[in-house]
């Protein structure tokens, strides 16, 4: 049976008995499809989440944890940073874009600090601690920092700056494995299981059912391999992830991530995405993407990243998946980093959270002419860069990409150069269209009755650019409203 048959919509009178039955079935039990249980379960509704996997958490458990918050949180405050929601709006206006959903943006910013006090009240811990250096996340366990190149040209301009990655806290974090994200997780999911909610482990979503008016009244599911009939009595939530392994999908929407899908999980095929789409779901930017560069963010703000004609491209101090999107997508994935000397000895002399991406040079030399030559790039190229750069840099200037002050020094000798063509992966941002209230959208306009989703398998916050904490954010925040408008 071909893969469009095997997901199109079943009618419910094809059901000969409902195997289980819930007032909210939650598809996913990842930070989208925990929240919209907690919230489902606190409004009355008896709630079923069905998980594919053996166990909680999904990609969020896997994550570093960043949660995209602002407006003013209580730990914003506490550390002595102002913000507002249209501080807030107006940088993620700028940095979310082209496209992106203004009416979302808002809603988001205005419920911001009511979502970080919900979190607190779910028993998500924050250490009231600052990390101001560059860095993918925070090495110990403090509670804020930068996320998205707030504090980096050119949207330091564009809004008064302020850190918005809010991390909770852990100790002994293992990057990729256990970090952040779990101790994001693990609180809700005992607020989850304290509140009654019911979990299927090992349970697939195959389709969706509705009834002879198109409504979603449950899905079909197989569970240890066998075939089995749930009924959703008021909603079924779509909390299923990206479609960041989903090979067609990625060579369809989002070719550039061929072959170089990260922080995602296998179980990120798209599924939520391609149910609601048989029912005439429609999408959004599903073409955006987020780009991890692997790259040390102490390094890089040292020295000078360019690319494959030795030409500068981007602020080296800004938010690294703003340099590994602009590297993949712009740059045709070409990128080396230049650095002398002291600014590599500076910077190994510094604490990171990766230390894996602290490998040593590919190239090193005594004038850049030698080091120009060495990696092949046409003569003068590389040297004319950097001799506008230093020309600047003499005085603590960059008025070519606006690199911060503290940042910007003469490139002396000896001085090495990293090759970097090819160091991005990432994970894709589109998904089905929502409303406010997280409502699938028909192509028509008008909502899917019966069908609501959050996180990863929907176009949230984000499209195009990206902060992290965007994903957690977006995911947590939407998915609550999913299981209110359900749960009605």
């Amino acid at each position: 049976m071909s893969d469009a048959a095997t997901i199109r919509p079943l009618r419910a009178s094809a059901i000969s008995g409902w195997d289980k039955e819930a007032d909210v079935v939650v598809a996913g039990y990842g930070i989208a499809g925990v929240c919209a249980a907690i919230e489902s379960a606190r409004a009355g509704a008896d709630v079923l989440i069905l998980e594919r996997t053996g166990g909680w958490g999904g990609a969020a458990a896997m994550a570093g944890g960043f949660i995209y918050l602002g407006g003013g949180t209580p730990l914003q405050q506490a550390l002595g940073f102002e913000d507002t929601p249209e501080n807030m709006e107006a940088f993620l206006l700028a940095a979310l874009g082209p496209g992106v959903d203004k009416a979302k943006i808002a809603d988001y910013c205005q419920g911001s600090v009511e979502h970080y006090n919900w979190l607190v009240s779910c028993g998500v811990p924050f250490r009231e601690a600052f990390w101001g250096q560059p860095g993918w996340e925070p090495p110990h366990d403090e509670g804020l920092m930068y996320s998205g190149g707030e504090n980096a040209a050119p949207f330091n301009e564009i809004a008064k700056p302020a850190p918005r990655g809010h991390v909770p806290q852990m100790a002994d974090k293992r990057i990729g494995q256990k970090s952040g994200g779990y101790m994001l997780m693990k609180p809700l999911a005992e607020t989850a299981d304290g509140l009654g909610v019911h979990v299927e482990y090992d349970t697939r979503i195959r389709r969706l059912i509705v009834d002879d008016t198109d409504r979603v009244v449950g899905v079909l599911a197989t569970q240890f391999g066998k075939q089995i009939a749930i009924r959703a009595e008021r909603g079924v939530v779509l909390a299923t992830g990206s479609f960041a392994y989903h090979q067609q999908m990625i060579e369809g929407y989002a070719p550039r991530l061929i072959g170089r899908p990260a922080a995602a999980i296998e179980e990120h095929d798209g599924i939520g995405i391609r149910l609601a789409q048989a029912l005439g779901a429609e999408l959004a930017h599903m073409d955006a993407t987020e780009v991890a560069f692997f790259g040390d963010p102490q390094m890089m703000a040292r020295g000078i990243l360019v690319n494959g004609r030795g030409q500068r491209y981007i602020p080296e101090d800004t938010y690294p998946g703003r340099i590994g999107q602009a590297t993949l997508i712009q740059q045709d994935n070409q990128a080396y980093l230049i650095i002398d000397e002291e600014s590599l000895e500076a910077a190994l002399a510094t604490e990171t959270s990766t230390p894996f991406f602290r490998q040593p040079p590919t190239w090193a030399a005594e004038t850049v002419a030698e080091l120009e030559a060495d990696m092949g790039l046409p003569t003068l190229t590389l040297q004319g860069t950097v001799a506008a750069y230093n020309l600047h840099a003499a005085d603590g200037n960059d008025p070519l990409l606006g690199k911060k002050p503290e940042w910007v020094r003469p490139i002396g000798a000896p001085l090495a150069a990293f090759d970097m063509r090819g160091f991005t992966a990432g994970f894709t941002l589109g998904g089905v269209r929502t409303d406010l209230d997280s409502r699938v959208l028909h192509v028509s306009g008008e909502p899917i009755a019966g069908l609501f989703a959050a996180g990863r398998c929907t176009s949230g916050l984000c499209a195009g650019g990206y902060v992290s904490g965007a994903s957690l954010g977006d995911g947590s925040f939407y998915g609550r409203r999913a299981g209110l408008a359900a749960a009605k």
